[in-house]
């Protein structure tokens, strides 16, 4: 049976179809999100990061990241010191990290925390500006939370970033 030749078929669907984004359109808005102390204290943590990394504050940042911790960028992955190196020799400089959501998890003595972000960064001299969910992955040791993997995913959508002048997202 050809469906294209079928009109009552396809009006159906368009039917049907209608119907579910009339049902997606009423869905109820989730309550704003309350983050508790230790929530609150990552938060404050992953922000001071983007900071120490902007800075290029290697000695905060030393201190920080486990000695065992992974970054995984989009061009790579490598440990604690070749980012350090990198970041202190300017092969990447995180110039602003523009977080738009963040949400935190923690399952007893780790921490998973995503931030929706535009990076603007100088890669190699050249500005690079990308769309990023970022994973960063907390460890509690001696009631202090450590650093133990930063995850570049790059996201589809466009740059939200005010006054944004690239037209395409480059690598970093």
């Amino acid at each position: 049976m050809n469906f294209l030749k079928t009109p009552l078929l396809a009006l159906g669907l368009l039917f049907i179809g209608l119907q579910l984004a009339h049902a997606q359109a009423k869905l109820p808005t989730p309550a704003p999100t309350t983050f508790t102390k230790e929530e609150q204290e990552l938060l404050a943590l992953s922000k001071t990061k983007w900071t120490w990394m902007a800075d290029k504050n290697v000695a905060a940042l030393q201190d920080l990241f486990k000695e065992n911790c992974v970054f995984v960028h989009m061009g790579g992955s490598w440990g604690k010191e070749q980012e350090l190196g990198i970041i202190k020799g300017g092969m990447i400089w995180y110039k602003k990290a523009e977080v738009y959501s963040a949400a935190v998890n923690i399952f007893g003595n780790t921490a998973i925390l995503l931030n929706d972000i535009d990076l603007v960064a100088m890669v190699g001299g050249k500005e690079a500006i990308n769309p990023f969910m970022v994973t960063e992955v907390y460890l509690k040791e001696d009631g202090k939370w450590k650093l133990g993997s930063l995850t570049f995913s790059h996201l589809a959508r466009p740059l939200k970033l005010a006054g944004n002048t690239t037209q395409a997202p480059q690598q970093h």
